[in-house]
């Protein structure tokens, strides 16, 4: 698992937030109508309560801001799921605990990285579902929702299918796969706040602006967090990230549950 923190944030812009209030609030005041902007922030890779996963999961409470929480099932055990419960409200609406693959193993032989791709026969993707969905719900009881957060943000047609097979309420992949329609409601993320791959700080932040700016376009801002990748300016963005939402009435933070599919608007 990746921990050093992307460029952007290595290397900070002193008027980087700056530049993404100015983004935001363009990109809304623009907008024709007045009604809320759906917003969600979804948060992977959870399973262990470290220092920063536990920091982040504060600084979502101090703001009474809903978050998704995509669980590694295998990575979640009794022990660590108490540790979760010793800090925040497990059972509050504004946690959103759900499945996040089973192992976040890669099986596919070359390509793009996926634990639940088209290299794995229907009846193993099954064998994983289910006994991801039966660990978190064994651990966490009725603190699990039945959504599913696949590990790379992709997945086979079969995987949809047996989703919605299985009694899933929805799907989050990334904006890109939206091309193969999910037979299920699916929440996709348009802006990765933390695994960018530009070489420098200041097109890193371009690229961050230029996701947020379509995003609110879309009529539909779903961020996704890192929180292994984050360094104290990552925090600090995301502090001040989640300040500027709380204050405005111009966005509406949401979590799955409070969402049919996103459409635009």
């Amino acid at each position: 698992m990746k921990t050093l923190p992307c460029i952007l944030y290595r290397e900070f812009p002193a008027d980087g937030f700056k530049q993404i209030q100015q983004t935001l609030t363009g990109a809304v005041n623009r907008r024709k109508t007045t009604r809320p902007l759906p917003l969600l922030f979804r948060a992977d890779d959870i399973g262990i309560p470290s220092v920063n996963a536990l920091r982040l999961l504060k600084l979502f409470s101090n703001y009474g801001v809903p978050l998704c929480l995509a669980v590694v099932p295998t990575w979640l055990t009794a022990i660590r799921w108490e540790k979760f419960k010793a800090h925040v409200d497990t059972t509050s609406p504004q946690w959103c605990w759900h499945q996040h693959g089973w192992r976040h193993a890669n099986h596919q032989p070359s390509g793009k990285k996926a634990e639940f791709g088209a290299a794995r026969t229907k009846s193993a993707l099954r064998v994983d579902l289910i006994r991801g969905r039966d660990r978190l719900t064994s651990v966490m009881g009725s603190d699990f929702s039945p959504f599913f957060t696949p590990p790379w943000n992709r997945c086979s047609e079969e995987t949809l299918e047996l989703l919605a097979e299985l009694g899933y309420r929805g799907i989050s992949r990334s904006k890109g796969e939206q091309t193969r329609r999910a037979p299920l409601d699916d929440f996709f993320i348009n802006v990765d706040l933390h695994t960018r791959k530009e070489v420098d700080a200041v097109s890193a932040l371009q690229a961050l602006c230029e996701e947020l700016r379509q995003a609110v376009e879309e009529y539909y801002v779903s961020i996704m967090i890192h929180h292994q990748l984050m360094n104290e300016s990552g925090f600090e963005l995301l502090d001040l990230l989640l300040a500027f939402i709380s204050q405005s009435s111009r966005f509406k933070v949401c979590s799955f549950s409070d969402l049919g599919e996103p459409e635009s608007g």
